[in-house]
């Protein structure tokens, strides 16, 4: 299945209201991309022009916090993935985005979605439902700094995404979960024996 097709299943399923014709004004734009293990879709300082639908693949949301990357959340199929302040204002991104795995992901730019806006109150309200989903993930995420501790924060990933430690290295998820490498192996053997 070509990420084309599989963008447009996915709208179908999830957002009804987008009309046969709503997805076919994309189609023309869409872009289909391979995009390499360790590759960077977005390069913190310059501006994110697309908003992406990962077809296959694990991406990670980053930035640099004290000379350290500290892992701000992780993309994986049939999400939409952007650095959402950067393309909602066209300003120099704050995260970088790369990918942790081969990936294949369907893009379109920032001007497009606008003259979308423009065209149809369901592409509006799509917009709306995007920057709801967005704020919400980093709404949740403070959440969890705020009132988890470590050991519970692993608890809640490995409820909410179990399959997310089988592609992601154990270094990467230490620092989303905000804790070193060495705290992360403790707590997981800790753990296992119950």
């Amino acid at each position: 299945m070509t990420g084309m097709l599989a963008l447009k299943f996915w709208l179908e399923k999830h957002h009804p209201f987008l009309t046969a014709e709503d997805i076919e004004f994309f189609r023309p734009w869409l872009i289909e991309k391979m995009v390499g293990k360790d590759e960077h879709l977005l390069l913190a300082g310059s501006c994110c022009r697309e908003l992406s639908f990962i077809v296959s693949g694990v991406f990670r949301l980053y930035c640099l916090a004290d000379v350290k990357e500290a892992n701000l959340h992780f993309f994986t199929e049939n999400e939409f993935m952007a650095d959402y302040g950067s393309f909602l204002h066209q300003l120099p991104a704050r995260y970088s985005i790369q990918a942790l795995e081969n990936s294949r992901i369907v893009s379109f730019d920032y001007e497009i979605l606008q003259e979308a806006y423009g065209r149809s109150k369901n592409w509006e309200r799509f917009g709306r439902l995007m920057a709801q989903r967005f704020a919400g993930i980093f709404a949740e995420r403070l959440e969890k700094f705020l009132f988890m501790d470590g050991m519970d924060r692993y608890r809640a990933l490995m409820h909410e995404n179990p399959r997310i430690f089988d592609r992601v290295p154990l270094y990467h998820l230490a620092s989303y979960l905000g804790m070193e490498r060495e705290s992360l192996s403790r707590i997981r053997q800790r753990l296992s024996k119950g």
